[in-house]
């Protein structure tokens, strides 16, 4: 997965329209009429951001007959997940580093109290 790839995938992501709609769709294929129901927008701007999750992979959408459903893409999403877990295991490294050291310090104070 390249980095730019992985821009368009979070630009995608940024919005939390976009983000209810990935939701909808975790539950099964939908339409974009369907799709538009819980939101206050126009279907115009329904279809803006499908277009956004379509050019991100994050979504298909086929035709059968009058109908065009939406369906997620988890590919997308694994691959922006993989890469935001290396990041939380520096952080969880890092963390359980600094509890250490802080244990580390608490128990050499308490020596030193305690020699006193």
């Amino acid at each position: 997965m390249s980095t730019d790839q992985l821009s368009v995938i979070f630009a995608a992501l940024a919005d939390p329209t976009r983000r209810a709609i990935l939701a909808h769709l975790a539950k099964g294929e939908a339409s974009v009429t369907e799709l538009a129901k819980p939101f206050e927008m126009s279907l115009p701007a329904i279809s803006k951001h499908l277009k956004v999750l379509e050019r991100a992979g994050l979504i298909t959408r086929s035709r059968e007959a009058q109908w065009r459903p939406c369906q997620i893409e988890a590919q997308p999403l694994k691959d922006a997940a993989d890469w935001i877990e290396q990041y939380r295991q520096f952080w969880e490294e890092s963390l359980d580093r600094l509890d250490d050291y802080l244990h580390e310090l608490q128990t050499q104070e308490k020596q030193n109290e305690q020699s006193k």
